[in-house]
């Protein structure tokens, strides 16, 4: 079976001179903060993944910019009972190569999430694992069926389920069995497939015309895209991770936008006339994940050989040791909000007037102490310096409070594209995280990150650090299953407090996200932080 070259893309190269005013400008240059790893759009599920595929595919369901969802290619949704779905899809959607879309796509790219395991990540595939039988009784209708009640399939959908056109793949007619294959036999395509542009068959607002790592994205407009037209040709998306890099390129003019310009810039922005700027909060939770399921444990060094990690006293003091305030005022420069639970306050399954976590270095000696640990131990904690808004210096200023409390901080920090790989071997001891909540509600983090690893069911396929209590499984997976929101809603600030009291995760922050741009361009700030090139439009006059 054979792999479809998908048919020539724009034949025109747009030129990247003579960019004088948004009104006559046809390429838009991004700088990205954080690098897409790859145009797989089922490869590695992070924020410039997800980013890239959303200018490539469409999805279902989508979201706005305040993470309402809206409909997309499916115009509408109910539940026919309390595990039957029923998803109508528009009837004027085509790819990028002209074919229309079907419910078969739907039913194929379900099944590829679910069969081609060594080139999708399994974070796409935590909800799809849940779906006993997916029925397409015509071209425009398709019929999901759940092994349980999912109340949030479509914000599911919504975050992690970009259509691809069925026919990347050569094959027969589909089933309606994802889990046994669909009747598609193989080979899947892999990563290098999507990277080389064979197969970016997509029905979003932009083509691939090409992706190469460290150099960037180049995306052309898809003029068969059936929502608005893109207001940009071509579009390159161009990693710096560097923010005075960024900062500079945007200056000189070699920049349209940037992604993240550091928040002790804005004065130098705020004063330029030629530039403007949006700061966004969002629900990015940056946090630890203390490796508790091992002992010993890799990176960590005590006199009794043991791991102290799997202690609870040991990770409420590295908790209180953190001065969450500090961080965000001379780290983050007031561009981000102390973290106190794992979602913003007020947030679906969050705990009304949760206590401060309070810097007290004091009671964290104590807890130490009595953990057995007087003298502290040595551990390396790991992070990316390239990925998160000032990940390095985050993770030297944490060396720097744990320091106080005993214990010995050696900083390993490197770049996004092999720290991820490396955490996902669980290569650390302690290692740096960060999740937006894309539904909307505490369940997408504790599904990943917090309930018992049960791969098959998709559950904990992020508990890196093998945290296991029954009694949050209990209580989370119950909420799982409600579709009542005022029950589900009681049993996730039931979870959120279980979790909080035994610390499988350290909060630090969520952060805000900062756009800035030239003074005749306007983009509009999205919570879950993806910059979207059809998001920036020209400036009214």
């Amino acid at each position: 079976m054979k792999l479809r070259a998908t048919r020539a893309l724009m034949a025109g190269v747009i030129g990247l001179a003579g960019l004088t005013g948004a009104a006559s400008a046809q390429t838009l240059k991004i700088a990205l903060s954080a690098e897409p790893t790859s145009a797989d759009p089922n490869y590695h599920k992070m924020t410039a993944n997800d980013a890239l595929a959303t200018h490539i595919y469409s999805y279902l369901v989508a979201r706005d910019a305040d993470m309402n969802l809206v409909p997309s290619l499916a115009t509408s949704w109910k539940t026919l009972d309390d595990t039957t779905w029923e998803f109508k899809l528009r009837k004027d959607v085509k790819f990028s190569n002209g074919k229309p879309l079907t419910s078969e796509d739907v039913l194929f790219t379900i099944c590829r999430t679910l069969n081609n395991e060594t080139n999708v990540s399994a974070s796409y595939t935590d909800v799809t694992k849940r779906l006993a039988d997916v029925q397409t009784p015509d071209p425009y209708t398709v019929i999901v069926k759940t092994n349980g009640p999912l109340p949030l399939l479509p914000a599911e959908f919504a975050r992690s389920l970009p259509i691809l056109w069925n026919g990347i793949v050569e094959h027969g007619p589909l089933t309606h069995k994802p889990k046994e294959g669909c009747g598609v036999t193989g080979p899947w395509p892999t990563a290098g497939d999507f990277n080389s542009g064979k197969i970016n068959v997509g029905s979003g607002p932009y083509l691939l015309k090409s992706y190469v790592k460290g150099s960037g994205v180049v995306l052309t407009r898809n003029d068969n895209y059936w929502g608005t037209k893109p207001a940009w040709e071509e579009v390159r998306l161009i990693p710096v991770p560097n923010a005075g890099p960024r900062l500079t390129g945007l200056l000189s003019g070699d920049f349209d936008v940037i992604e993240n310009p550091a928040a002790r810039d804005l004065p130098r922005i705020k004063e330029n006339a030629k530039l403007s700027f949006v700061s966004t909060p969002s629900t990015r939770l940056i946090f630890w994940q203390p490796d508790i399921g091992r002992n010993p444990t890799p990176f960590v060094k005590t006199a009794d050989g043991k791991n102290p990690l799997a202690d609870v006293r040991v990770r409420q003091a590295i908790s209180m040791a953190i001065d969450r305030k500090a961080i965000v005022a001379r780290i983050m420069d007031g561009m981000a909000t102390p973290a106190y639970q794992y979602m913003p306050d007020g947030m679906f399954g969050t705990v009304p007037n949760v206590k401060e976590i309070k810097y007290d270095p004091e009671g964290a000696k104590k807890l130490m102490a009595e953990a057995g640990y007087p003298n502290g131990f040595e551990m390396t904690i790991s992070s990316p310096n390239d990925r998160y808004v000032n990940d390095g210096q985050i993770s030297q200023a944490v060396a720097q409070y744990l320091s106080r409390i005993g214990i010995k901080v050696n900083v390993d920090a490197m770049t996004a594209s092999i720290y991820f790989s490396k955490r996902a071997k669980r290569d650390f001891s302690f290692s740096m995280g960060g999740w937006p909540s894309e539904v909307g509600e505490s369940s997408a983090l504790f599904q990943l990150w917090v309930v018992s690893t049960d791969a098959p069911k998709g559950q904990g396929t992020s508990n890196y650090g093998a945290f296991s209590n029954a009694e949050f499984d209990k209580v989370y997976l119950e909420g799982a299953n409600t579709v009542d929101p005022v029950k589900r809603k009681a049993l996730y600030e039931k979870a959120t407090q279980i979790a909080l009291d035994n610390v499988p995760l350290i909060p630090l922050h969520f952060e805000s996200t900062i756009w800035a741009f030239r003074k005749d361009l306007n983009y509009e700030g999205r919570r879950d932080q993806y910059t979207l090139a059809n998001s920036v439009t020209p400036a009214k006059k």
